[in-house]
């Protein structure tokens, strides 16, 4: 009869405790690439705890070539982020509001991409690369990753299109908003959480990979293929900060972002 009460309570907070166990697993990596940015390694390999230092915070770029190639992978994340936002957001407007001949098809060929596997998509682009005569580096990266970051941004802002009511426009138009007016003062921003979830999932991807990159990169180095082969002489500490200082920036943007949203609404409500 003593564990009714907590079978009770169980019960209740089941679904809590079932977020909070899987939210530390996902966080656990994490943690210990954080607490492993502040060791000192004896030796080339940073897998076992020395001892408490923050040598490497204060010279990130101590190891070479390590900045220059986490510089590049920034960059090509950046721009590869434009363009499949602005190309998805195109695409998932078309897909949502447009009426026209295989549109059903192309509705069903936009998610290849994500059911691919990677390896499949990197030989593929390879190929097509080398058929053009295109020279392996920075822009064969760059249209790459696009390629493959487009699917998920039209993802993104299709299902926040498709929930948009359009009645909002129709008064708009109706109070003498002209259609550029209506769309930059109505439209975007009802579609804008969409388009932010997209581009931030298109760069997350876009900085992470590694199996379409390596494929279509020639002499190029981004920051994945850095670590992949620093992994095979040694694990520098200053990886573990960057990690660190990558997964302290992510969550800083998701709390903000979910701040403004929660202050809009409560505004709104207002």
């Amino acid at each position: 009869m003593t564990h009714l009460p907590i079978l009770k309570w169980l019960r209740r907070n089941l679904v809590v405790i079932g977020g909070l166990a899987t939210l530390a697993y996902l966080i656990l990596p994490n943690v210990v690439v954080m607490v492993f940015s502040f060791n000192k390694p004896n030796g080339r390999f940073n897998y076992s705890w020395t001892r408490f230092s923050t040598d490497a915070w204060k010279d990130p770029c101590g190891v070479a070539d390590m900045c220059g190639s986490l510089s590049l992978s920034l960059q090509i994340a950046f721009w590869a982020t434009i363009g499949a936002t602005v190309l998805g957001t195109m695409i998932a407007f078309a897909l949502v509001r447009y009426r026209f001949r295989a549109r059903g098809a192309i509705n069903s060929l936009i998610f290849l991409p994500m059911a691919m596997p990677e390896v499949v998509m990197a030989a593929s682009l390879l190929t097509l690369f080398l058929n053009m005569g295109a020279q392996l580096g920075f822009w064969t990266i760059l249209i790459a990753h696009i390629m493959f970051c487009l699917s998920f941004v039209v993802t993104a802002v299709k299902a926040r299109v498709m929930s948009m009511d359009p009645r909002l426009e129709e008064a708009a138009r109706d109070l003498y908003a002209g259609p550029v007016q209506t769309f930059l003062r109505v439209t975007l921003p009802i579609a804008s959480p969409g388009i932010a979830a997209g581009a931030l999932l298109a760069f997350a991807l876009s900085f992470d990979d590694f199996i379409i990159t390596n494929f279509n990169a020639g002499s190029t180095v981004t920051f994945p293929m850095f670590v992949w082969g620093s992994a095979q002489r040694g694990t520098p500490v200053q990886i573990n900060v960057i990690g660190t200082a990558m997964f302290i920036v992510a969550v800083v943007v998701v709390t903000a972002g979910q701040f403004i949203a929660n202050r809009r609404k409560n505004s709104a409500k207002a």
